[in-house]
């Protein structure tokens, strides 16, 4: 081969990768948001779960995404291992539509697909028009890439010392070592097994060359869930050995039969003139035959996973971070940005209840001062000011990720807000408490308790009605006029002398606290009333 030739080689590998890359964004800007809700809602049934799997992997061509995507559903919790392990089956499958495309030969109007993707992204105002575009392009430059591929090996034809290297292929250990190393080096099952119809497409090689070199491949694959579990739960590794056990059966299965059978010859002959429909044919005879031979056998595989890999009773890094997790370390991560939601808003519920946690038992303080109580306020504050901080920062990460979806944006936008109101309603708990001292507690009416009472009250029901921003709303009227009067009977009290200017102070503090822990709430389910992204439980 010249130079030229494998210039072209490297630049339609490329093009073929990059047009991957660019589909799976695509996906991910079009349904970020509503990816994990489809998942969850058909993955219940393993036949449904097996379709899913193979429509999602035939829309972003790659199986390695979608196994990082369950990947990361499964380390935050979004997804049961057993659910995951019908998708996995049904990647499988969905990868083995780019073969069959490149078998028909639609390199010829791979550009008319290439430019109506374009044309799309660049002409349109529709942010899902532009998405979906790109989905079009991708495909069409993935197209691109492999017949340039195609060509520059046409010269190889001619090369004997490469003819006689490929013919080692049929040696069966041989060949699956070298379809499992390309593959895990290029990271792509999809882009490995192109090359080799690129191969067979310019004489090179045969079916009985090649096969091997195929079933290696699709071990191979797993070396990008394999590297993207890598810091994640130990779950998340479960749904990554299911992967690799799923291929290393398949290869043995299918290993033996062509050894012992005339499986390779039978497909030859389904197409004799079209190598490429050959490969294509075996790809999917292979992905599909293991799919149908393990499906009954799925809540083992699950269980092998365990066994191999049990969860460990670890000590919690920090306790206070109850959801927030690392996402899967992988540049072929689809749907984070729906896991990273789901978390956030997890962790930000979490320090929400913190937060009136404090907010109830500074009111208690207020009626009754214990020290030990004293102590679990400024230590919830501690929490609660670190959740802030982490919860930030993550989000900040998150809003960073390109291709977010614009509902995702917008959910990212308002938790971050929240997050200051959430710290200030905690921050004016810890005023509160401050505030109860057990030498005025004694000096105080019935009628003054009752108003610490009444606000209490009143405190436990705004945070149960901040999914309702209206009804929060009508709830923040009523306290600021029931502040305004009970600080004009605070006012006339004092004149008459009927509650001392020790405890009136403290009152008028108070009714300042708990009017502006109402109106940071009130914030809060205004920002909840802004998202639209639909939060799984």
């Amino acid at each position: 081969m010249t130079t030229t030739n494998i210039l072209s080689l490297l630049g339609g590998l490329a093009l073929f990768l990059y047009g991957m890359q660019m589909m799976g964004n695509g996906l991910e800007a079009a349904a970020g948001d509503r990816l994990k809700q489809i998942l969850e809602k058909l993955t219940s049934n393993r036949f449904l779960g097996v379709i899913v799997g193979a429509l999602v992997t035939a829309v972003i061509q790659s199986s390695s995404a979608t196994t990082v995507m369950v990947v990361g559903f499964v380390n935050a919790q979004m997804m049961t291992l057993q659910q995951a392990v019908w998708i996995i089956m049904g990647a499988n499958v969905g990868t083995t539509i780019t073969g069959q495309l490149i078998a028909l030969d639609v390199s010829a109007i791979a550009p008319l697909v290439a430019f109506m993707g374009v044309a799309l992204i660049m002409f349109t105002k529709s942010a899902k028009a532009t998405d979906i575009g790109q989905i079009i392009a991708g495909l069409g430059i993935l197209f691109i890439g492999m017949n340039m591929m195609s060509t520059a090996m046409m010269p190889l034809r001619e090369s004997k010392e490469f003819v006689e290297l490929v013919t080692h292929f049929s040696n069966p250990l041989v060949g699956i070592l070298v379809g499992a190393g390309f593959t895990a080096l290029i990271q792509s099952s999809s882009a490995s097994v192109g090359i080799l119809q690129a191969l067979a497409a310019s004489g090179v090689i045969g079916l009985d060359g090649a096969v091997y070199v195929l079933f290696g491949q699709n071990i191979g694959t797993c070396i990008t869930a394999v590297l993207a579990s890598i810091g994640t739960s130990r779950e998340a590794k479960q749904a990554t050995a299911i992967h690799l056990s799923f291929n290393i059966i398949g290869t043995t299965i299918f290993t033996i039969v062509c050894m012992f059978t005339p499986l390779v010859s039978w497909v030859i002959h389904l197409t004799p003139y079209n190598a490429t429909a050959q490969i294509a044919n075996m790809h999917t005879i292979f992905n599909v035959c293991t799919t149908i031979l393990l499906l009954p056998f799925g809540k083992y595989l699950a269980e092998f996973a365990q066994h191999i890999l049990p969860i460990e009773n670890k000590e919690i890094e920090d306790e206070r971070l109850l959801y927030l997790q690392p996402l899967p370390k992988s540049k072929k991560m689809i749907g984070g940005a729906a896991i990273s939601v789901k978390q956030i808003n997890d962790e930000t519920m979490h320090m929400l209840s913190l937060a009136y946690e404090n907010v109830n038992q500074a009111f208690d303080q207020l009626l009754q001062f214990s020290d030990k109580t004293d102590e679990q306020i400024y230590k919830r504050e501690d929490t609660v000011n670190y959740l802030d901080k982490v919860i930030s920062e993550y989000i900040s990460t998150a809003l960073a990720t390109p291709n977010l979806n614009v509902n995702i944006s917008q959910a990212l936008s308002s938790y971050y807000l929240m997050l200051v109101d959430i710290e200030r309603i905690s921050d004016y708990a810890v005023n509160m408490n401050h505030q109860a001292t057990k030498r005025l507690q004694g000096d105080m009416t019935i009628s003054e308790i009752e108003i610490v009472e009444h606000m209490k009250k009143l405190c436990v029901d705004m945070k149960n009605d901040l999914d309702d921003v209206e009804e929060a709303e009508r709830k923040d009227d009523v306290i600021d006029s029931l502040v305004s009067s009970w600080r004009e009977a605070q006012i006339q009290a004092l004149k008459q002398k009927k509650c001392s200017s020790e405890v009136s102070m403290m009152l008028s503090r108070i009714f300042t606290d708990f009017e502006r822990i109402n109106d940071h709430a009130l914030n809060v389910s205004q920002e909840l009333d802004k998202i639209t992204v639909e939060i799984p439980d």
